[in-house]
């Protein structure tokens, strides 16, 4: 979940690689470190904290060189410090490593290299492959750094500097790695934002990928040094989109992009004429008899609300799990389950181990994923991409409201081919959810509204969220986006469920936040928040425009379009949204970058 950027070139290297750094930030902030060849040696500073701990020790200690590597670190293997910060070097500092993942056989690696006289200088599993490389080494580095890595087992993006060459050695196993291409000088990074300043010609590395990496060229190979060809892609995200564009925070300038982006995700594809959707998929939905849909946090609960709409639409068995936990209870799966990974970066390693379990038992696979070139792009039978763009805010908004989009067409798509959804009836849905970019939009006209109700429950110590049947995801999302990025603890169930336990917490200071949007179970909630007054708890509403009812029990009331009741998840996660970005800003929280957290989880 580290931040890698390497380059070699003509441009003063110190600067593109903390430029590239800082776009990278969000991926890991614990330290950050650079080592860049001056005068035939490389030279090393790396900081523990923020991205700008380093920047103002390279003020005053110039690097001034065109060769170079840099990181940002979110620690696994030992603490947060100087020592643990990357790069890791040999005791002769003659080569230089960064490294995002875990080297899982890293202890007998290091017992060996202890035993054979190597000394540590810090806590990491990634110090090991620095000194592996050098035992290695003999004048050729790709041909070490190949040798290195059929001793190790792991997850791995490796970038390996040499004083003596000016070339950067890369390697990918699961955390992914992606080159540009430029003229006259080339650029490593772990993921595009980086790269957007100076290059949109990227290469993208697949698992077991090589490359050296010069200012003449590059050179694919895979581990055994065979070369291999890879497509060169242009990436089509502005260096505009990757930036705050005049917004506090990325987290604002996203959730502002949702109605865009919505429109970006179904753009071209609805169709009500035909009374379907157009997905370019080759995935047959007809041969499918269940769907199994894997994801982790955010993502899981866009898979929750897709749950509701396959189920709903296509009328075949939807199972949701929590990908991290999928393979661990051998999951009955069969040629007849479609399996569905959800994720943004599709890098997530979790959801990645997930599908794999999933296409070992025999399903059919596909991707909801917005990054392209990523992973499980590679892996799964089919991708839908949500066409979100990069999301640098750690907590996720438009990308969650991309997967929204992209599971309602599914829905829509599976149900046709199945027969299950009449004509008539995917055309009247298809209309309402080609409205919801300009839903969404009205929504956030509530911001003002929103960031009052933030100001009188700031200070809470508790929340909870309640929400049935489709709203139950909004629900914990709404409380898993308040926990990321306030702090401030946050409970959530099926409103129906409080009286199994939850009614327990509810006093005059717990805030509850309850999804009461119309829908065919809309009185059963009202009795919920009634059950919440009645017990003295303070009740915060999302309604639809017009209902007045709730206002009988509900202190605050925030009112959200009309739609669909399985389309109400896209308008009605706005609020909440705002709520958690404008409680945290009260409190001074770092809401770009949350504590322990980062936006692409690729460890386990």
């Amino acid at each position: 979940m580290c931040g890698i950027v390497g380059y070699v070139g003509f441009r003063n290297a110190t600067d593109v690689l903390m430029e590239g750094l800082k776009r990278l930030e969000y991926r890991g902030y614990d330290s950050a470190g650079v080592a860049v060849k001056v005068g035939g040696r490389l030279e090393v500073i790396k900081k523990a904290g923020k991205l700008s701990v380093l920047g103002d020790v390279l003020k005053d200690e110039k690097l001034p060189g065109h060769f170079g590597i840099g990181h940002t670190r979110w620690a696994t293997h030992g603490a947060p410090n100087d020592p643990n910060a990357h790069p890791h070097t040999t005791e002769d500092g003659q080569i230089a490593v960064i490294h995002n993942g875990i080297i899982e056989n890293y202890l007998p690696l290091k017992e060996g290299l202890l035993a054979r006289g190597h000394r540590f200088s810090s806590e990491t599993d990634s110090e090991v492959l620095a000194h592996l490389v050098e035992e290695k080494y003999r004048g050729d580095l790709a041909l070490a750094v190949r040798q290195v890595l059929q001793e190790v087992y792991g997850a791995y993006a490796l970038v390996v500097a040499h004083q003596d060459h000016e070339e950067i050695v890369v390697a990918r196993t699961v955390s992914p790695l992606v080159i540009g291409l430029g003229e006259g000088e080339n650029f490593v990074a772990s993921d595009v934002p980086a790269l957007l300043p100076y290059t949109r010609r990227v290469i993208f590395l697949h698992d077991g990928d090589m490359a050296v990496v010069s200012r003449e060229g590059v050179r694919v190979t895979d581990l055994q040094g065979n070369e291999v060809r890879r497509e060169v892609v242009e990436v089509d995200w502005s260096l505009e989109a990757a930036e705050k564009g005049g917004y506090p925070h990325y987290m604002l300038k996203e959730i502002y992009e949702q109605p865009r982006v919505l429109e970006n995700t179904l753009g071209g594809r609805l169709s009500e004429a035909r009374a379907g959707v157009e997905l370019d998929l080759r995935v047959d939905p007809t041969r499918f008899e269940r769907v199994h849909i894997v994801a982790c946090g955010t993502a899981y609960y866009a898979a929750w609300v897709g749950k509701y709409l396959i189920e709903g639409l296509a009328r075949v068995p939807v199972e949701i799990d929590v990908a991290s936990e999928y393979r661990y209870r051998d999951p009955v799966v069969d040629e007849r389950t479609l399996a569905i990974a959800i994720s943004q970066s599709g890098e997530t390693i979790d959801t990645l181990e997930a599908l794999r379990e999933a296409k070992r038992k025999g399903a059919g696979t596909l991707g909801v994923i917005n990054a392209k070139g990523s992973s499980i792009t590679r892996e799964v039978d089919d991708t839908l991409y949500i066409h979100a763009g990069p999301e640098i805010g750690v907590a996720s908004t438009k990308a969650y409201m991309a997967m929204l989009g992209a599971m309602a067409m599914l829905a829509v798509w599976m149900g046709r081919a199945r027969g299950t959804l009449p004509e008539a009836e995917a055309r009247t849905f298809l209309g309402e959810l080609r409205k919801m970019p300009r839903l969404v939009e009205q929504t956030l006209e509530k911001r003002q509204e929103i960031a009052h109700i933030a100001e009188k429950y700031h200070q809470a110590a508790d929340y909870l969220f309640l929400g049935r049947h489709i709203q139950a995801p909004t629900a914990y999302e709404g409380a898993l986006k308040l926990k990321e990025i306030s702090y401030i603890h946050a409970e959530a169930y099926p409103a129906g469920e409080m009286k199994h336990g939850p009614i327990a917490l509810i006093d005059e200071r717990l805030p509850v936040v309850v999804l009461t949007t119309e829908s065919p179970i809309y009185e059963k909630t009202l009795s919920n928040i009634q059950e919440v007054r009645a017990r003295g708890g303070r009740v915060i509403a999302v309604a639809t425009e017009g209902d007045l009812e709730v206002r009988r029990f509900a202190q605050d009331v925030i009112y959200v379009p009309r739609t669909h009741y399985l389309l109400s998840p896209m308008v009605s996660v706005v609020p909440l949204q705002l709520l958690a970005y404008e409680t945290a800003v009260l409190l001074g929280r770092d809401v770009d970058q949350p504590r322990n957290l980062a936006k692409s989880v690729t460890v386990e």
